[in-house]
């Protein structure tokens, strides 16, 4: 079974370029890192034109694309349930969350003082803060750790490879 931790914030926080730093170091150190993200709107998953979205378009609940390296799977599926798509990834080493703030899993929860000066996770799930606020504010002193967003390879090793071990 694989690990998982939420990268958590409010709306432009900068989970997704944090995300992507952490992928990018742990890639550096060997480990096999899979990615789901909560997307609160409905989007479009195939690119208008091809025929996979033609397949679709005409009736078809669901289509994959495959080639010797990689396949892609688009299906209608009308419920929110991120344990089903983790099955997806069964040799990843780490699996990262993409949102799930309100979540029971464990995250790391990105606190950017341009957006907000106080985290909104369940404070028994957060595993670390990282922010860019300078001063010392009362959440920050919980026993939580606190990290700056340059610290990227402090919080993979102390949070995501030293447990690993």
């Amino acid at each position: 079974m694989s690990r998982i931790l939420a990268v958590s914030g409010v709306k432009n926080s900068g989970k997704t370029t944090y995300i992507e730093q952490l992928l990018a170091y742990l890639g550096k150190r060997g480990m096999k890192t899979a990615v789901i993200k909560h997307d609160g709107h409905e989007f479009e998953a195939d690119v208008p034109g091809t025929d996979s979205w033609k397949y679709r378009k005409a009736g078809a609940y669901g289509c994959a694309v495959y080639s010797g390296s990689k396949f892609m799977a688009i299906r209608e599926w009308p419920q929110e349930n991120p344990q089903a798509l983790m099955a997806l990834f069964p040799d990843a080493d780490l699996i990262l969350l993409e949102g799930f703030k309100y979540s029971g899993y464990p995250k790391i929860e990105l606190v950017r003082s341009e957006i907000s000066h106080e985290p909104v996770c369940p404070r028994e799930t957060v595993r670390a803060y990282v922010t860019d606020i300078c001063e010392k504010l009362p959440w920050m002193e919980a026993g939580i750790p606190v990290y700056r967003f340059e610290q990227i390879q402090e919080v993979a090793e102390e949070l995501l490879i030293k447990k690993e071990s």
